[in-house]
């Protein structure tokens, strides 16, 4: 998609449709009223109609002669003005695009990233607006024979008529254009099949990243390695599949001071999930090759951190394995050795992504981080607790959490925060090892992340679980991409260019 600023009235310019809004109550915005007064009064008469009523994601459109300067007016409903956030942007986004891709038009011409929106700049909504055209337009197609006919909408413009206003929307699209590349990266690996998406091609992804970015480093341990450093938790999972177990570390130097910490992402990467002895169910298994979004989460981060060039230091480390049953699997009821030295009673083989995560965090200290944020399609249990809205939230750091929920909040792709309360760490108990991998049926998803924290006391850690977030069920079934949008944002504030 190319985006390009226009800098003139929206009644000189040519275009195949252009979108301009409508408000609750009949109000025309000040953009629909300049094309209303240039077109006779077709909006108004089509306001007066009762075809459209301002209500948020509806949509209206109208075609004029083929003479005219635009061939299409596309009416967005925006609701009341001062009740517009973030979120119902993008839902007038979404119904403006969906719209639009029935049509005919190769290109448009936008003035929603002037709309007044609480708690956002132009530049943010320019950048949510590029986000939210990728997203739309996106379709899977790497497997399939027949390939589905591509949008023919080619091109956004967007207008304004102020200097600054110009410059901000230059801002948003190169923002939201690198962000927009990274969450289609996330959801083109998590849509992969896992014959394919391999611990290997997470490797070889990582690999193409790095290509042609000199800030960016790339260092990848295969099991022999890991042995060595004692990772005997995360090759505990490896352990009965073909499939070699990779840890990926991409180290990107972006800040001015050398001296500046690392922001480090951990990335859980399970390509697929059987659950290996402790056997999941066959009903929906297959879904369990989005097992490894938190790694196609931060292999995306790290891609749009490249094409933004952020002035911060990032890391993003990436624990895959394949979790399989078979001759040399674990065993519930095995004890395994951690790098951190702590022991671990196997008690569930099927909660196996704190145990690749274990090790990759006690790795993550070697890189002195400011922060470390882990990010895992962990539990079931948060999906019950929080269903599809929102990704579970859970840290040792206040600080740290109000700036994840504050971006998160920003772009739409929320979290919530759970307690990690110490009451919680009893039920890790085990008579055998310094703990077990699962606490019994209570509080699942706090209770892993409390395993986690075992591991996570020399640094300020946070972890996202993306398990009710990450991918759709049902007819829609695919990866979405989240959490790429929060902790763009985040990452964004910390570099103070958001």
């Amino acid at each position: 998609m190319e985006y390009r600023v226009k800098r003139t009235p929206i009644t000189s310019v040519k275009t195949a449709c252009a979108c301009v809004a409508v408000f609750a109550d009949i109000q025309l915005s000040a953009e629909a009223k300049k094309l209303d007064k240039l077109y006779d009064g077709i909006i108004t008469s089509a306001v007066k109609s009762g075809d459209i009523s301002g209500k948020v994601g509806e949509t209206l459109l109208l075609h004029l002669p083929n003479q005219s300067t635009h061939q299409r007016i596309l009416l967005a409903g925006c609701g009341k003005p001062k009740e517009i956030d973030i979120l119902k942007y993008r839902k007038i986004l979404n119904a403006v695009l969906s719209t639009i891709k029935k049509t005919g038009a190769s290109e448009m011409l936008s003035t929603l990233a002037t709309l007044s929106v609480r708690q956002q700049n132009v530049r943010s909504l320019t950048r949510t607006h590029v986000i939210q055209a990728e997203d739309n337009l996106y379709r899977y197609s790497e497997t399939i024979s027949k390939k589905k006919p591509e949008s023919k909408l080619k091109k956004i413009n967007f207008i304004c008529t102020q200097q600054r206003q110009a410059q901000q929307i230059r801002r948003g699209i190169t923002q939201g254009a690198a962000i927009a590349e990274g969450m289609l990266l996330t959801k083109e690996l998590g849509n992969l099949p896992a014959n394919i998406c391999t611990p290997t091609h997470l490797a070889k992804t990582a690999q193409s990243i790095k290509r042609g970015q000199a800030k960016l480093s790339l260092k990848i341990l295969d099991e022999p390695e890991m042995k060595k450093l004692g990772m005997g938790s995360l090759l505990s999972v490896s352990a009965g599949s073909v499939q070699p177990a990779k840890l990926i570390a991409l180290q990107y130097k972006g800040a001015r001071s050398k001296s500046s910490k690392p922001v480090v992402l951990v990335g859980k990467g399970i390509t697929f999930d059987t659950g290996g002895i402790s056997l999941k169910p066959g009903a929906a298994m297959d879904e369990m090759k989005f097992d490894m979004c938190g790694a196609a989460t931060v292999l995306g981060i790290m891609q749009a951190v490249c094409a933004m060039k952020l002035p911060l230091n990032v890391v993003g480390l990436v624990a895959s394995a394949e979790n399989m049953p078979g001759g040399k699997a674990t065993k519930p009821g095995d004890i395994v050795t951690s790098m951190s030295g702590q022991t671990i009673e196997i008690l569930n083989t099927d909660a196996e992504g704190r145990l690749v995560l274990c090790d990759a965090l006690t790795y993550a200290k070697r890189y002195d981080p400011a922060v470390v944020i882990d990010i895992a399609t962990l539990t079931g249990a948060c999906i019950v607790a929080l269903g599809h809205e929102a990704s579970g939230l859970m840290s040792n750091t206040d600080k740290l959490s109000e700036e994840l929920l504050d971006a998160g909040q920003a772009t739409g792709d929320r979290a919530w925060r759970l307690p990690v309360w110490e009451e919680y760490q009893t039920l890790l108990d085990s008579n055998f090892a310094d703990m077990g991998n699962i606490g019994g049926r209570w509080a699942g998803t706090i209770t892993a992340a409390c395993f986690l924290a075992r591991f996570t006391k020399d640094y300020q850690w946070a972890h996202l679980d993306i398990a009710g977030t990450a991918w759709n069920m049902g007819k829609n079934k695919g990866a979405t991409g989240r959490p790429v949008p929060l902790l763009a944002q985040y990452l964004m504030q910390k570099a103070r260019v958001a």
